[in-house]
């Protein structure tokens, strides 16, 4: 009888109640009838599920959207290495050496190495010397592009060399106009203090 209610086609089978078609008898969504559920439970069919649905997030007196839970491993390791990234600069600002600030220390370090390597005539080390060779000649470090590829290539270098050089511009001292930085008229000078 529940069948017929349901209008869900049967047949007999060797003294068996047999279903002829695939029915949905509940979709995802809709309530349950008494009927659908007394013919599941004889049939020994349990589709239910229980469980919450979060709307909100509540947590120290502030209510948040339950989008905050929804934190990713790439979300996390992107936030991490901001902070990272901020930590090695505070840390190089104030001096103070930390692990993230190392790698950042051993390079300003090399290169202030290199700085004053470069300026010495009977002093250096494997890793300056391609540096003082590049102010050496710079012009053998100058890549030319393989022939054949659109006729790019050594003629920019030709005619970047055979340009005159632009006319250099004088500096104007700030302090030509007859006026000290405090404001006042004495062009320079120092002696109303």
């Amino acid at each position: 009888s529940f069948f017929q209610v349901l209008q869900i086609p049967t047949k007999i089978v060797k003294g068996q109640i047999e279903i002829t078609n695939m029915v949905n008898l509940v979709k995802k969504g809709d309530k349950v009838g008494s009927s659908e559920a007394a013919l599941l439970q004889k049939l020994n069919i349990r589709p239910f599920s229980y469980g919450l649905i979060i709307d909100c997030v509540f947590d120290t007196g502030s209510i948040f959207p339950v989008d905050v839970l929804d934190i990713d491993q790439a979300f996390l390791i992107e936030k991490f290495s901001f902070t990272l990234s901020r930590v090695a600069a505070i840390s190089l600002q104030i001096g103070y050496p930390t692990q993230a600030s190392l790698p950042h220390s051993i390079g300003n370090a090399f290169k202030s190495l290199v700085a004053v390597t470069v300026n010495l005539d009977t002093y250096s080390f494997p890793k300056a010397d391609p540096f003082k060779a590049f102010l050496a000649d710079p012009s053998a470090f100058i890549s030319v592009a393989p022939s054949g590829g659109g006729g790019g290539g050594a003629a920019p270098v030709a005619a970047a060399a055979a340009a005159p050089p632009a006319p250099k511009e004088e500096e104007v001292d700030a302090l030509d106009g007859g006026m000290d930085m405090f404001g006042g008229g004495g062009g320079g000078g120092g002696g109303d203090y």
